[in-house]
Parts: C-alpha cells; sequence; structure tokens
C-alpha cells in the first residue's frame, strides 16, 4: 500500500517501505525521468527475498508524489529523500538510482555522505551539462509543457530500451511507456530544469569511501558502456558489471541479471555495513 509524508515545503510524497528491517543498512532505490517507482518492482521483490528493506520513492513530480511545477533543483530530490529516511528512522543506506535517479544517488552522496553506506549507479553519468546539454534540458521542458507527454514518449521508446526489446518484451514495453504518458509534464519540466543545472559529481566520487556498484545496459545508447567505465575508473571501491542485452533500463529489460549483480555487491559488501 502506498504511504505518504509531507515534506518541510508541504509537498506530499509517496513511496513503499517494504520488507523487514534488520542489521544491514535499507536500499533506497530512486528512479529515473520520466518514470516513477513502480520501475523498481522487480528490484524489490529480489531484494526483500533476499532479506533487504527496500525503500521506493516517487520523486516530487512523478507518480503519487505532488505535481511541482517550476524549477526542481537536485538538492530539493536529495533533501526529500534525506527527510524520508529522517522520517523512518533510518540513519544510513545503500542509495540506487537509475539515469536521472542516479544523478540523484550522487547528489544525495555530495550532501549528505554520512547517511551513504553504499552506492549503486546504474546507466547514469557524473559530469555536469555541457552548454548545448543545459539548452536541450530546457528546450524539451517547453515542449513538454506545451505538448504533453505522448509524442516525447513515442520518439524516445526505443531509446529508453534496447530498440530489439521493445518488439521482444512487450510488457516492458508497455509498462515504460505508460510510466512516460502519465507522467505529468509539469513535474518532468521542472525536474529537467534542474536537471541542467546540476554540479558535477566526479570530485565527491572520486572521494567516496563506500562500495559502490556501478551497472550499464550493453547496448545503452544514453549513457553507453564507454561513459560507465569511465564512472567506475573514478572510484576506488567500485565494481562494474554490463547486462548483455538491454538497453538504458537494464533492470526492466534484463531483471534477472540486474537483481543477481545487486544481490551479489550487497552479499560481498554486506551492504557497506
Amino acid at each position: 500500500m502506498t504511504e505518504r509524508f509531507t515534506a518541510a515545503d508541504g509537498t506530499v510524497l509517496a513511496y513503499d517501505d517494504l520488507g523487514a528491517a534488520g542489521d544491514r543498512p535499507p536500499v533506497v532505490l530512486v528512479h529515473g525521468h520520466p518514470f516513477n517507482r513502480t520501475m523498481w518492482r522487480p528490484q524489490t521483490a529480489a531484494l526483500v527475498t533476499a532479506g533487504y528493506r527496500v525503500i521506493v520513492p516517487d520523486l516530487r513530480g512523478y507518480g503519487d508524489s505532488d505535481v511541482v511545477p517550476g524549477h526542481t533543483p537536485f538538492a530539493r530530490f536529495a533533501d526529500d529523500i534525506a527527510a524520508l529516511l529522517d522520517r523512518l528512522g533510518v540513519a544510513r543506506a545503500v542509495v540506487g538510482g537509475v539515469s536521472m535517479g542516479g544523478q540523484i544517488a550522487m547528489e544525495f552522496h555530495r550532501l549528505h555522505p554520512g547517511r551513504v553506506a553504499a552506492l549503486v549507479l546504474a546507466d547514469t553519468s557524473p559530469v555536469a551539462e555541457t552548454e548545448d546539454g543545459k539548452a536541450f534540458r530546457n528546450r524539451l521542458a517547453d515542449r513538454l509543457l506545451a505538448e504533453g507527454m505522448d509524442g516525447y514518449a513515442s520518439e524516445v521508446i526505443d531509446r529508453m530500451m534496447a530498440p530489439y526489446n521493445v518488439t521482444a518484451l512487450p510488457e516492458a514495453a508497455a509498462q515504460v511507456d505508460e510510466m512516460m504518458r502519465t507522467t505529468a509534464p509539469e513535474g518532468a519540466a521542472a525536474a529537467l530544469r534542474g536537471r541542467a543545472e546540476r554540479p558535477d559529481y566526479r570530485d565527491s566520487l572520486a572521494g567516496a569511501g563506500v562500495p559502490v556498484l556501478v551497472l550499464v545496459g550493453a547496448d545503452d545508447v544514453y549513457t553507453p558502456v564507454a561513459e560507465a567505465r569511465a564512472l567506475h575508473g573514478l572510484i576506488r571501491e567500485a565494481e562494474l558489471v554490463v547486462i548483455e542485452g538491454a538497453g538504458h533500463l537494464p533492470g526492466l529489460e534484463r531483471p534477472e541479471p540486474f537483481n543477481e549483480a545487486v544481490v551479489h555487491f550487497l552479499a560481498r559488501t554486506g551492504g557497506g555495513v
């Protein structure tokens, strides 16, 4: 059942808190754009079965959380996660995310390093946006506000997933398509404007003293394997796993090897205990 809490600014945020609390830090999973927490269902099921507590929020502007227009900086997303952990009495957690969610996980680590037991970074980049990238994000925000999500969803489905999986995995493709089309344009646009201004995370990651798992779909066109290797190379205690037969969303396209990699990482490192 969906749970909710109210952030300091009055925004109501939705989340799931699943599995039993134990001695190991819980796992927080942060969705990407323009998705919601349901994208983590395969991982949630696997982690709960493996004995982990899993906390899965809908970012403000997405899913069942309040729609927040305007501009949402990444620091706001990170502070929302910190507030949620405060509410739940969680001092430290494994924090994972995919794509934009991975960048928000990096922002959380930058702002709240003492609360991170380990990082799981999937199909994401630590590099700040270029000037061209900033202009693109802001143009896309304007477009989503003017046109809605349908046209955008149609254009990017075969980049969010590997094209062959759009055909081969119709249920996963339908879920990805539905998440994109049902996202509120105002929330998505606000996040895009914040994403355009995100800082560079390479220095904070290079100094990370926690275990880090980097995952990437072998056929990701947004953050290719070469970028994942560069991210992996920044971090002293890092592991890299390339998921074959997947694009930008390997947790949905190839959940079994993705889940196996995450569970093995947590078991090997003790979840950062």
